[in-house]
């Protein structure tokens, strides 16, 4: 998918400064809800959906991403510092890493309930295969052509069909991931992707130098 294409998907998303900028009140965020509440009368439970995280509970640094599986820039900091800080610092015991998901459009709510479909032992293992082939499962902009590649992507990790066929049709699930996404970028103040907070301070995108200097002092304390 070409940014053009992410930029006229409802509005949602507009590159500013190396990121995607995020509205919460656009025309793209109702239609994420309108597509969850038209399937289900239940209301949506935000606290039902769980944090995927990694690295050591006791880990001195504390590191939360906001991304959208969507944003160019995500997937660029997935394939450039990701790959580093996971090594230097998940890893070895330092950084306790959580990843929460922006939806600009469809397209991100299916990747995000794709890697979830895996469970957590799966999730960041598809995550990352969504992230590297991200120009190619976007590149149609046809909605059943993107199902079907995501699903792909799904089950070379071992995901059955059967795991993703209910986990595709679970409106109550969307639901959900749409109140979980509105109510943490209300409370993080999360304005464009991908975010960081670390040990409770905002930041906006950053080369793997400059995220590396802010863990080292937080650690040296």
């Amino acid at each position: 998918m070409k940014r053009r294409t992410l930029l006229a998907t409802g509005g949602a998303a507009a590159l500013v400064g190396g990121a995607f900028a995020l509205n919460l009140n656009s025309p793209q965020n109702s239609l994420l809800v309108g597509m969850a509440n038209a399937q289900t009368d239940s209301p949506a439970d935000a606290t039902a959906i769980p944090d995927m995280v990694m690295g050591a509970a006791d880990a001195p640094v504390q590191i939360m991403e906001y991304a959208s599986f969507t944003c160019p820039h995500c997937a660029n900091f997935h394939a450039t510092v990701w790959p580093q800080l996971k090594a230097d610092y998940i890893d070895t015991g330092k950084v306790r890493f959580t990843y929460r998901e922006v939806y600009f459009d469809r397209f991100g709510l299916w990747a995000s309930m794709i890697a979830r479909c895996g469970g957590e032992m799966r999730y960041f293992g598809i995550a990352d295969m969504i992230y590297d082939k991200q120009r190619d499962w976007t590149a149609s902009g046809d909605p059943a052509t993107i199902a079907e590649a995501l699903r792909k992507l799904a089950k070379t990790a071992g995901v059955t069909d059967t795991m993703l066929d209910e986990c595709l049709n679970d409106a109550e699930k969307a639901q959900n991931l749409v109140a979980w996404y509105e109510a943490n970028a209300k409370a993080d103040d999360i304005t464009s992707t991908p975010s960081f907070i670390i040990d409770g301070t905002k930041y906006s995108n950053m080369s793997y130098d400059d995220m590396k200097k802010i863990i080292d002092d937080a650690i040296a304390g």
